[in-house]
């Protein structure tokens, strides 16, 4: 078995997110795809802006019905900062034999040497970045990401200009944001008001 571990604050999940897993599962042959939701990065310290279970919460609904993707706030119920080397010490012992594939964009791939025993996290998990479509083969105008060298592999997944800020600006000023996220988390942003101050 193939899993791959797509780990982020997720503040909130958008279609994006869920495309480059679709396009990680296609193109790297995964089984599944793990969500893994942060409790409290340690590069982004207090920089959440929804809470951790309103994070969960929004993830579970925005895979809910997809086979191939779950859910995983298993960093939620560990105290202090999310360390991914935890994550996948843990998930390594629940999957004996499963291979793990680590999806990352090429802007934490660029900070992994950061990270807490990145050599650690190499061993036990293959890592692929996200490369985006170059200008030629997409037509368009944003230049392709540099993905930095020493990663396993690379997954293509076309420009794609929806961010988490943008939806929680949308949302607090109450704008709909339907179409960058699914309508189930459109519906719970609304219902919540976990973007309006």
């Amino acid at each position: 078995m193939r899993i791959g571990v797509f780990g982020g604050s997720f503040d909130p999940i958008h279609n994006a997110h869920l495309v480059v897993a679709r396009l990680a599962r296609e193109q790297l042959g995964l089984d599944r795809v793990l969500f893994t939701v942060a409790a409290s990065q340690p590069l982004k310290l207090g920089q959440h802006v929804a809470a951790a279970d309103h994070r969960l919460r929004m993830v579970e609904l925005a895979v809910a019905g997809i086979a191939d993707f779950a859910a995983d706030g298993r960093e939620l119920r560990r105290p202090g900062p999310s360390y991914m080397i935890d994550t996948l010490c843990e998930l390594a012992a629940e999957h004996s034999g499963a291979e793990l594939v680590l999806i990352m964009g090429a802007d934490v791939a660029r900070r992994f040497g950061l990270w807490r025993e990145p050599d650690a996290v190499r061993r036990l998990a293959r890592i692929a970045v996200c490369r985006r479509a170059s200008p030629a083969a997409s037509g368009d105008a944003h230049p392709a990401a540099d993905v930095p060298a020493g990663f396993d592999a690379e997954i293509s997944v076309p420009v794609l200009e929806i961010s988490s800020s943008t939806i929680r600006a949308r949302a607090a000023a109450g704008w709909p944001v339907t179409g960058w996220v699914p309508q189930s988390v459109a519906d719970y942003i609304v219902a919540s008001q976990v973007y309006v101050e």
